[in-house]
């Protein structure tokens, strides 16, 4: 397994970010759990790196190398909220764990919990070591602050033990199992990250470990799930070899997730570009973007492509 150290080296520069602004801020529709659409603000939380070092993050771009100062944060959700049309529920990602003092700090809570108090649920993410002792407290006492229903959304990433241990996460299946299980006494909803072909994994083994990560997140009692083909770009994916996976995988097992109906399921299509290999790629995206939005399955999407892989 690679170390922080052997990580840290290969990377690029990191992004050039204001402290008192999000790093980015959009606005989408995603489903619900009766299938309506969900008018839905996502903002991407500028504050310090998160220090789980990953051998597939990229998110460490958009990051600080120094703790973020009392009332930065709040000001970053009120200007991205002041630019973005009207919505119901509301995203906040922060490319890493929002519990993490460091990185949110929790005197802001209060005030975030006032800015957030139009939307109808708020989701916010957490690695499994951000959920259990003081932790786990402050998500608690986040949750009494709010309007709206709490969603905290783990990387489970893969099912697969032996990749999971070579990601250097340091999060076990039974890790995610707990803070879960966690979540879900507390009733607080859980939404999991799973990886299309994690580094480590090999491209024929894709699918199968896509859907049986659903299958895993599920079990544990998330309701919803979103399935992330692999990125590479950061300087360790490469030198670890690993390969980007291909469309017509990320449709198997989004079409395997839609089909077991446990809850929704989505595929992530943030610079799908890359994945492009076909002149379908441009369609294919499309009906995944369908599948996204319908959660039923389109017909299917016939091209030479599809016999070669």
């Amino acid at each position: 397994m690679l170390t922080d150290q052997e990580i840290l080296a290969r990377r690029g520069p990191k992004a050039i970010l204001e402290h008192h602004r999000a790093y980015a801020a959009v606005w989408e529709e995603e489903p619900d759990a009766t299938g309506t659409l969900v008018p839905t603000a996502v903002i991407f939380l500028t504050n310090r790196e998160c220090p789980f070092r990953c051998v597939m993050c990229d998110l460490w771009v958009h990051t600080l190398d120094d703790v973020i100062a009392e009332g930065m944060i709040p000001e970053q959700i009120r200007a991205a909220m002041a630019a973005l049309p009207a919505a119901r529920q509301v995203k906040l990602y922060n490319a890493g764990s929002f519990f993490d003092a460091q990185a949110v700090p929790p005197e802001d809570d209060e005030e975030i919990a006032t800015l957030l108090a139009p939307f109808d649920r708020v989701i916010v993410e957490a690695h499994p070591a951000y959920l259990r002792g003081p932790y786990g407290e402050r998500c608690l006492q986040f949750r009494d602050l709010l309007r709206g229903r709490l969603e905290v959304a783990i990387g489970l990433e893969t099912a697969n033990r032996d990749v999971l241990a070579r990601l250097n996460k340091r999060m076990t299946l039974q890790d995610f199992g707990h803070a879960a299980g966690f979540l879900r006494e507390h009733d607080v909803d859980v939404r999991a990250f799973v990886l299309l072909q994690p580094p480590f994994m090999p491209p024929e083994e894709a699918v199968e470990w896509g859907c049986r990560s659903l299958d895993a997140a599920f079990d544990a009692g998330a309701t919803v799930c979103s399935v992330i083909p692999t990125r590479g770009g950061n300087g360790v994916m490469e030198a670890v070899g690993a390969v980007p996976p291909l469309l017509t995988a990320l449709e198997s097992v989004l079409e395997y997730g839609v089909t077991i109906a446990r809850g929704r399921v989505f595929a992530d299509l943030w610079d799908l570009q890359r994945f492009y290999t076909c002149a379908c790629s441009p369609a294919r995206a499309e009906r995944l973007r369908a599948m996204n939005r319908t959660q039923r399955i389109p017909p299917p999407i016939l091209c030479d492509c599809t016999a070669r892989h």
